[in-house]
């Protein structure tokens, strides 16, 4: 064994600094084995995909031998939420368990901060009601007062607030080192420290966008890491397809159209050539909006180009980009913000030409080239120019309730995952409780571009014989049948009086999850729905209730953790196959049918397995905890996938019958709260 694995497992140990210095520690057989493999393979430089069951601790896990090991560590999570979970709690507390005097630092894609330059633009702005004037008020006072401009310390700020893109800038709208508050810059303070520090603590956005953007090579917060940690990996594929690929948007164009006449305040006589074409702008993103209304909310660029009005509306919005291109490609050197404005709308220009198939305009069409931008997790328009991938990609849109986007997504990433991976020569390790189908790890293997990896799956280490209990109703029609919401609610609900409540609803789609409200709404039992509020909000409420009955769907399948009693069941609706008509998922099964596979064994069947995996985690969270499973879909026992289901869930006691139910929630008992289950 290497030395950084034992001084690893020693720190796990009884009697290691974690079990004298942490209170309420205890060392776990199955987050050493975990710890020992990551330690290996940072030792090593090497490549390790690693499942950890809930319950194994893995942020702990990779913690210590990142801390131990002496090198320049970059860790990657899925949220910002766990980003800052990790850092601030968390990290702390191994570092000064294991006397680490190394430096830590916390890095954020720049929407996530303050941006003093675009603040006071603000100061001008008309806002939409009350409530947003007010919001800037809160701002305005807190931006005094704040030590690193991180917009997360604003608790009361809420995550749609239209405020947010105007008090924090893009890669597009940056200025760069020409901003007259480049010194006191929060982002290049914060990029700074992490340049600087042996730990860094970054997001999946973040990593994504600074691999994607620098092509040639990594980033500016990559170069020199020695290993990288990778936390809920089971999201990068999907990620990375988004950053790798190109886009544009109604809000993009809109922002772009204001802050051309936001720059006019400070170059004379400018708004004359400006205000005529960013008008135009507005009015085009606007009229293109209302000529999609007829189509499919979400769907591929085919379905659009049949449509006359829209193909009219795109021939007017890019005639509206290209004459507003003109206006400032004059004024560039006016101001650094006209610059910038000018570099936005030419690179729009490209980006919707790129998405129409047009070629590049000549002669009087040919515009300037936009400049290439830093990083920033806001929104993944990162272009890339990889040819493989633009050969390869699908074009799409969607529409939003007032707006759109356009967008073009690879359809395979693992070529530049491969490439940036093997550039980098430094130790990966990819972990989440929701990456094997089945124990077996090739799926997401192929998806991550990765070739022979060291594996480990490391089963969750609780008592599932006596803690859960796996319930399938006999009896449900068809998923796809008129009666089958009613007929799941009716088999659910002799669940929910034995649980007296306590439970989590999760929908696979929005539309079953609305009229599950409306028939339970006149329930016994407090009802909380999606959308309702915020999720934090929610889940608090649910909590407080006792008795509540949450309804969730999309989000609330991952990354919600509410230990206790306050949820004993958890009910699926149905498999959770993505959406046939989706236009990515169409063509990438379009992909593996010309390559000779199979699109439902080969796509479809293995991601609708992580996706169950990350619905049935919500349910024991600590070992502790007791509750009922209850999957609905008849196909688990109806068709023969079923099994591949069934044997990728933990060891649950299945039973088929509600008496069985019952009797487990007739022996429950109130369990006290053990201390040892707040540690990851």
């Amino acid at each position: 064994m290497d030395d950084l694995a034992q001084r690893t497992r020693a720190a796990l140990a009884e009697g290691g600094p974690l079990d004298v210095r942490l209170e309420g520690y205890a060392p776990r057989a199955a987050q050493a084995q975990l710890a020992q493999a990551i330690a290996e393979a940072m030792d090593s430089r090497s490549t390790l995909v690693a499942e950890a069951g809930t319950g194994t601790g893995k942020t702990y896990a990779y913690l210590v031998p990142a801390l131990l090991s002496g090198q320049r560590v970059i860790i990657s999570t899925g949220t910002r939420a766990l980003q800052d979970q990790l850092y601030h709690r968390d990290l702390p507390r191994v570092r000064e368990a294991l006397g680490a005097g190394l430096r830590t630092a916390l890095l954020k894609g720049r929407s996530n901060y303050l941006c003093q330059y675009r603040m006071e633009q603000a100061k001008g702005e008309k806002f939409a009601s009350r409530d947003v004037a007010a919001q800037f008020q809160r701002v305005l006072a807190w931006s005094g007062r704040t030590l690193r401009g991180d917009l997360a310390e604003l608790a009361d700020l809420p995550e749609d607030s239209p405020l947010w893109p105007m008090v924090s800038s893009t890669a597009e709208n940056c200025l760069g080192g020409e901003c007259p508050f480049w010194s006191e810059c929060f982002v290049a303070k914060a990029r700074q420290q992490a340049q600087a520090a042996d730990l860094v603590v970054v997001n999946h956005h973040l990593l994504l966008a600074d691999l994607a953007i620098k092509q040639e090579g990594f980033g500016e917060i990559l170069p020199g890491a020695a290993a990288f940690v990778l936390d809920e990996a089971h999201q990068l594929p999907e990620l990375a397809a988004q950053f790798f690929g190109e886009g544009l948007g109604s809000r993009q164009l809109l922002d772009l159209a204001r802050d051309s006449l936001a720059e006019c305040q400070h170059v004379t006589a400018s708004l004359a050539s400006v205000m005529a074409p960013a008008r135009s702008l507005e009015h085009a993103t606007r009229e293109l909006r209302l000529a999609m209304e007829p189509l499919p909310q979400r769907a591929a660029q085919s379905r659009l180009l049949p449509h006359a009005p829209a193909v009219a509306a795109l021939d007017q919005l890019e005639h509206a980009l290209v004459e507003l291109a003109r206006s400032l490609s004059p004024l560039a050197d006016a101001s650094p913000g006209f610059g910038t404005c000018a570099n936005r709308a030419a690179d729009l220009v490209h980006r919707l030409r790129t998405w129409r198939g047009t070629a590049a305009g000549t002669g009087s069409d040919e515009l300037p080239d936009a400049s290439s931008h830093d990083d920033d997790d806001a929104a993944p328009s990162g272009s890339s120019s990889d040819p493989v991938l633009a050969a390869t990609s699908v074009r799409w849109y969607e529409l939003t309730q007032r707006g759109f986007v356009l967008q073009r997504t690879p359809l395979d990433v693992s070529g530049p995952l491969r490439r940036y991976r093997e550039q980098s020569r430094a130790a990966w390790i990819f972990t989440s409780a929701t990456l094997s189908v089945a124990g077996d790890f090739r799926h997401i293997c192929k998806r991550l571009g990765l070739d022979e990896p060291r594996e480990l799956l490391q089963p969750s280490p609780f008592d599932w014989p006596n803690q859960a209990l796996c319930y399938l109703p006999r009896g449900l029609p068809e998923p796809n049948s008129r009666d089958y919401l009613g007929a799941m609610l009716d088999a659910v609900w002799p669940v929910l009086e034995a649980s007296k409540g306590r439970a989590f609803l999760l929908f696979t789609s929005h539309r079953a999850l609305r009229e599950a409200a409306e028939q339970l709404r006149d329930g016994p039992w407090p009802l909380f729905v999606q959308g309702s509020a915020p999720r934090n909000t929610l889940l608090e409420q649910f909590r407080a209730s006792g008795s509540g009955v949450l309804l969730g769907a999309a989000s609330f399948w991952e990354g919600v953790d509410v230990a206790g009693e306050a949820l004993s069941v958890v009910v699926i609706d149905r498999l959770p196959f993505a959406a046939p008509d989706d236009p990515v998922l169409e063509a990438k099964l379009d992909a593996v049918r010309r390559d000779g596979g199979n699109p439902f064994r080969d796509e479809q069947l293995p991601q609708a397995v992580i996706a169950l995996k990350q619905g049935v985690g919500r349910l024991v969270r600590s070992h502790l905890d007791r509750g009922v499973l209850v999957l609905c879909d008849p196909r688990l026992v109806g068709k023969s996938y079923g099994r591949l289901f069934l044997d990728s869930l933990p060891p649950f006691p299945r039973t088929r019958s509600i008496e069985d139910v019952q009797d487990f929630f007739a022996t429950q008992s109130a369990p006290a709260h053990d201390p040892q289950e707040d540690l990851p």
